[in-house]
């Protein structure tokens, strides 16, 4: 299924996101689904309870619970094909955050994209690799199945695992095939940038060619299309556009990211005894004309930095008798970047682990400054611009 990019140590995961619920974890990452999931279990359901009811008469509303265990069967099948992405990242050394089932299927959360076009192919073909499989398997076991609800099960599985692994081989971002093509050309031509502006025009022409086939559908299939069938086009060819557009203004921006540096964003950094009083520890900084102020032992080993905003809230009247340690954040584990970090590494090192202020070091650890996220924000938005 589309998907945006041993073990995931030391990655930090996000907060979960809202409207989603954990319902485990594969090789440590979180298994999540969607609110909007329970909707599409119930579609598939309703949908499929004819059938169930065509194979076994008088079931009554015990049909529709059978749809919905066949659901549960299928969006399992979603998984298994979206976990071969996350176990295949995982094995080239990416950390994965999180696998989320969803109404139009699932989507594999890789912490960064990645850094060659070979990981990039196999991460991506892997999955309609593994749904293909899967859906002959299914046509294998349905030849052994003898009649009744479980052979329902298993044809139904057959064909949409099949669908599945054949869609999402065509040549478009946002889906795995999509991403295969950009493999092809960030290979073949060396320019990943390139390369996913190829792959994304293929998924605005998979959009459109996805637009044109209700006019189509009664003359190549002798099915008269139905208002179901003109809504699910438009939501599946609005899906393939809005992705594969979002992924040409990713790479863009990608493109511009090499120019976002730490170190000349870094502020100038005043380290002071964590003991010594607010107020004199300001006066220092701006006699030294410093933009963060850094508490650090006797020895010189930094303790932590002091907060801007805590210090813009203190009353000015209270900060002689307040010490500075308390309006200063321990530096805890992922506040101390090294002071060379650039591009891609910087933004990821700051999302693993939010924060207002970052410490950087010298590679013999030594304080090269403090790094604002907001310096690095507005930093970003120019890049972007």
């Amino acid at each position: 299924m589309p998907d945006d990019d041993p073990s995931d140590q030391g990655v930090t995961r996000p907060a979960r996101p809202r409207g989603t619920l954990r319902i485990g974890t594969i090789a440590g990452i979180d298994v999540l689904i969607t609110s909007s999931w329970f909707l599409v279990a119930v579609l598939i359901a309703v949908a499929i309870g004819p059938r169930i009811e065509q194979v076994q008469p008088g079931m009554g509303v015990w049909k529709y619970v059978a749809g919905l265990v066949f659901a549960v069967l299928l969006y399992l099948s979603v998984l298994l094909h979206e976990a071969s992405h996350a176990v295949v990242a995982q094995r080239f050394g990416y950390g994965v955050t999180s696998i989320t089932l969803h109404f139009l299927g699932g989507m594999t959360e890789i912490d960064r994209g990645s850094r060659r076009p070979r990981h990039e192919f196999w991460i991506a073909v892997v999955g309609p690799l593994t749904s293909i499989a899967f859906g002959v398997a299914a046509i294998g076991l349905w030849f052994v199945t003898p009649d009744g609800l479980v052979r329902v099960a298993v044809e139904g599985l057959a064909g949409a695992n099949l669908v599945i692994g054949v869609l999402n081989l065509v040549p478009g971002l946002p889906l795995d095939g999509g991403r295969v093509l950009k493999a092809l050309v960030w290979g073949a031509s060396g320019d990943q940038h390139r390369a996913t502006l190829v792959a994304g025009w293929g998924g605005r022409l998979a959009a459109l060619a996805l637009l044109s086939w209700p006019l189509v559908q009664e003359q190549a299939t002798g099915v008269e299309t139905t208002l179901f069938d003109l809504v699910l086009v438009m939501v599946l060819a609005l899906f393939l556009w809005t992705g594969a557009t979002a992924a040409m203004a990713h790479a863009r921006l990608r493109r511009r990211l090499p120019a976002l540096e730490a170190r000349p964003l870094a502020r100038r950094t005043l380290t002071v005894p964590e003991d010594l009083p607010l107020a004199e520890a300001v006066r220092r900084a701006q006699d030294a004309h410093a933009g963060s102020i850094v508490t650090v032992t006797g020895s010189g080993a930094p303790l932590g930095i002091v907060n801007e905003s805590s210090v813009n809230a203190m009353p000015v009247e209270r900060r002689p008798w307040v010490a500075v340690s308390a309006v200063t954040r321990t530096l805890e584990e992922g506040l101390t970047l090294p002071a060379a970090l650039s591009g891609e590494e910087l933004v990821l090192a700051i999302s693993r682990r939010p924060s207002e202020e970052y410490l950087l070091v010298e590679d013999d650890g030594s304080i090269y400054g403090v790094l604002s996220t907001a310096d690095v924000d507005r930093a970003f938005r120019e890049a972007a611009h």
